[in-house]
């Protein structure tokens, strides 16, 4: 994807390094590779001002993985014969900066985005080196497109979920691209007008640099400081700022 005028404009007065952040894309469209995706249209934009900035992207298709339901880290260990889902964690827990994207049916986000969100969920109470919920110190946004009402929705739902888990939602956190109600072109298609649109441009462009701002300063920061948000010390009875009777 070749960035516009102003996007590598952007990018060449940078004074910021973010060479030491990773950023992962996972793109829940209902196609699997090869097949022509929509919403990875966007995502080239955002991986494009990413990587021009040294962060290393990594991207995938859930739709090309085996990936169990249920809301376990490991589902093999609660009767299914196979579950990608693991392998997939391990490179979304690897990075610093998490983006999911969907396309609208229906006005909602797709099945492949719900049971995404779902095994996300699966790993919400694993916790990090500082005793902090697993998702700790990420921050994550969404790209959405397609034909019809919903978008804002979707992010909605998308956005809440994410910091649900505990990563971090920095301003204009979302893009997204519609096209006319009904069967019109989709982003990608000749003539649809997507990749020229100023209004998603910007906004896909904002949500890259504000993911990326907000992940410098979460890493130079040493993480989200541990006080008052540990499981551990819940669970031992002392309550942040609040004297523990057990502990006179």
């Amino acid at each position: 994807m070749t960035l516009n005028d102003k996007q590598q404009q952007m990018c060449t007065d940078s004074q910021w390094d973010f060479s030491d952040l990773k950023a992962i894309f996972l793109n829940c469209t209902l196609k699997p590779s090869p097949e022509l995706s929509h919403t990875q249209g966007l995502f080239d934009i955002s991986k494009a001002i990413m990587q021009k900035n040294g962060v290393t992207v990594d991207e995938l298709r859930p739709v090309d993985f085996n990936i169990a339901y249920g809301v376990w880290p490991d589902m093999t260990e609660h009767g299914w014969d196979t579950d990608d889902w693991p392998q997939i964690s391990k490179r979304v827990m690897a990075a610093d900066i998490l983006v999911l994207g969907t396309s609208i049916w229906l006005g909602e986000k797709t099945s492949v985005a719900t049971k995404v969100i779902e095994r996300l969920y699966s790993s919400s109470g694993e916790l990090n080196e500082h005793g902090q919920y697993a998702y700790y110190g990420r921050v994550g946004g969404c790209l959405v497109t397609g034909n019809e009402d919903g978008a804002k929705h979707c992010s909605m739902n998308i956005l809440y979920s994410l910091q649900h888990l505990g990563c971090v939602i920095p301003p204009q956190a979302d893009a997204a691209w519609l096209g006319e109600a009904g069967p019109g072109p989709s982003y990608l298609d000749p003539g649809s007008g997507g990749p020229e649109n100023d209004f998603t441009n910007r906004n896909t462009t904002f949500m890259t640099w504000n993911l990326m701002h907000m992940a410098r300063m979460i890493k130079d920061a040493g993480g989200i400081p541990a006080h008052g948000n540990q499981r551990a010390s819940w669970d031992a009875g002392c309550r942040s700022d609040f004297p523990n009777p057990e502990h006179r």
